[in-house]
């Protein structure tokens, strides 16, 4: 029997669109044929078939078996003739790829019809169907599911331009599936990669320790010191750092001191950009200080009889330790001194302005060592240095490690990084360490906590703009999340490549199958099924849907779970110096003292 016959498995019935039904023979002897050596499985959901036609093979993806693939129209003949029907099987396919000579491409030329013989795949054929990547543009993440001695590679370029999102339950093994990923392009050895981890746990740091240089709020060595100028973010988000709220005449009165002060900021700092284009928004160093010592003195000075003659101080404040002008208290009625009239009513505002300067969490922001604008606005470093340190690394891989950071400001202050660098990348775009010259992969950990569906924040406007408009400008996005139902639809339609891990919850599941092509959506049912650290890799990146087994990292990441009946073993030092360094460390908010 030649090996055409032994492989023969059905023949196909009906074609609707890109859904074609297959009738199994009945002669099939079994379910699991054995050919040359190898057990094959015959209607695995997900797994591969063949269908010769002339020179060409067509490869199809089985996402249906048993009645469910019966084609509609005889469906109502089964149900009146049953027993006649009852022994037959059937599957449906959907059409994924096409090998011409020994080559395999995405999408089909051509079409098969009603009668054409349809076979399981082979070892062989696999080769042919996961082969054919250019070494010089794949990274190899694991092996693929039903055979493991086949390598599971993705195509780098187009998972860094069209964007990638992974999601996975908690535990599924997302965190690993990104350190085998990033390893795998640190491996490659680009003497000009760029990638950049926004990590709000500090979960990487160990994991990717060999290639990456962790930059976080505490560090052990200062030049790994995380600062983000607090002059660099846009009006508004520095405004909501703040407690209190200011009506709209408060909030422009402000405005346009910060306007001023950013004015004066550049002619003291020879900034080669003109006064006219200048706006609260612009990244121009200031002295908040000074900002905050202007506005309060305003609203706390009174003035003498003649209503022009401020009154003479109490006591001299220092706008440097933010201590404010004290003044004798007005008189009552029409004895002097006399209120100012023009006060705009924001002392307690900024008195929350105040206190965030003072506060050592927000350091990073309001004292960010050289970075940190003199009375006068005088900075020794402007953002060109930033972007050296985070981008102009030597190691291929950054981390941002945004544990130390407060919780409330998150989504503002991660927001923020993104803007400042996307913004940099876009405007320099003509430069040699623009993204056109040298492409940018940022990594958005924990994805769905700073990125929310329908929320109108600076995090969200920032990624959409990213996924929309970042592949012509080279910054590509990979998403990662637990809660894919959270993520706003538009950045997750916009993701190229999804990487799906094991997923229980329904909502995340349809919001999976709403990313992923019609016919395959069937397939994402599969996901409750998958084990750690397996998932369904699908899009532009790789040649055919995967079922992909990802490899193991040595370091495992800091989200793996603890294994209670190993560590319950172990002696623990349970005294009280412990439980005082632990007291020391929260009260520092420092898990590092």
């Amino acid at each position: 029997m030649s090996k055409n016959k032994i492989t023969e498995i059905g023949e196909i019935d009906s074609i609707s669109g890109n859904n074609i039904s297959v009738k199994l023979f009945d002669n099939i002897k079994s379910n699991m044929p054995i050919i040359d050596g190898v057990v094959y499985r015959i209607g695995q959901i997900g797994s591969f078939v063949r269908i010769p036609l002339g020179y060409a093979n067509l490869y199809g993806i089985v996402t249906q078996i048993g009645s469910a693939a019966i084609p509609e129209n005889l469906k109502e003949i089964v149900y009146r003739d049953y027993d006649h029907f009852k022994n037959t099987r059937w599957i449906n396919i959907v059409l994924a790829g096409e090998q011409v000579g020994k080559k395999f491409e995405r999408g089909v030329t051509q079409y098969p019809t009603t009668g054409d013989k349809v076979h399981l795949v082979t070892i062989k054929d696999l080769d042919v169907i996961y082969g054919g990547y250019e070494e010089s543009n794949s990274i190899t993440v694991g092996n693929i599911s039903v055979s493991e001695s086949l390598d599971a590679k993705i195509d780098l370029d187009r998972l860094i331009s069209r964007h990638c999102a992974i999601v996975g339950s908690t535990g599924s093994g997302k965190s690993n599936s990104v350190s085998v990923l990033l390893e795998a392009i640190a491996k490659r050895n680009f003497p000009s990669s760029r990638v950049l981890v926004i990590d709000p746990h500090g979960e990487y740091n160990d994991a990717l320790f060999k290639y990456s240089r962790v930059i976080e709020t505490t560090p052990k060595v200062e030049k790994n010191k995380l600062y983000i100028p607090f002059w660099a973010l846009p009006f508004n988000e520095l405004m909501s750092i703040f407690s209190g709220n200011l009506n709209d005449s408060q909030l422009e009165y402000i405005r346009e001191k910060v306007v001023d002060a950013k004015i004066l900021s550049a002619k003291e700092n020879n900034l080669d950009v003109s006064e006219e284009s200048i706006t609260a928004d612009s990244p121009i160093p200031f002295s908040i200080k000074k900002l905050w010592f202007e506005l309060d003195n305003f609203e706390r000075l009174n003035f003498e009889k003649d209503r022009i003659t401020i009154s003479t101080l109490l006591s001299e404040g220092d706008s440097e330790t933010l201590k404010s002008n004290e003044y004798p208290p007005p008189g009552l009625g029409s004895s002097p001194p006399f209120i100012n009239n023009s006060r705009k009513g924001i002392l307690s505002f900024l008195d929350s302005v105040r206190n965030k300067i003072k506060d050592n969490s927000y350091g990073f922001l309001f004292a960010p060592g050289e970075f940190t604008p003199d009375i006068n606005g005088k900075i020794n470093k402007d953002l060109d240095s930033l972007f050296f340190d985070w981008l102009g690394n030597e190691l291929p891989i950054t981390i941002l490690d945004l544990s130390g950071i407060p919780s409330e400001i998150m989504s503002s202050i991660s927001g923020t990084l993104l803007k400042i660098i996307y913004d940099g990348l876009f405007w320099g775009v003509n430069t040699k360490v623009g993204g056109k010259q040298q492409p940018l992969l940022i990594v958005l950990e924990e994805a769905h906590s700073y990125l929310k569906a329908g929320e109108n924040s600076i995090s969200s406007r920032t990624v959409q703009m990213i996924a929309k408009e970042g592949r012509k400008y080279g910054v590509g996005l990979l998403l990662v999340t637990q809660r894919p139902s959270e993520l706003d639809e538009t950045v997750l339609s916009q993701c190229g490549t999804m990487i799906a891990l094991r997923m229980n919850n329904s909502k995340d599941r349809g919001h999976i199958k709403s990313a992923v092509q019609d016919e395959l959506q069937s397939m994402i049912d599969l996901l409750p099924s998958l084990r750690t650290g397996e998932a369904l890799i699908s899009g532009e990146a790789v040649k055919i849907p995967s079922r992909v087994k990802f490899f193991k990292i040595a370091n495992a990441p800091k989200s793996s779970d603890p294994k209670a009946s190993i560590k319950w073993l172990e002696n623990i030092d349970n005294s009280e110096i412990e439980y005082e360094k632990l007291l020391k460390s929260w009260r520092n908010k420092n898990y590092k003292i």
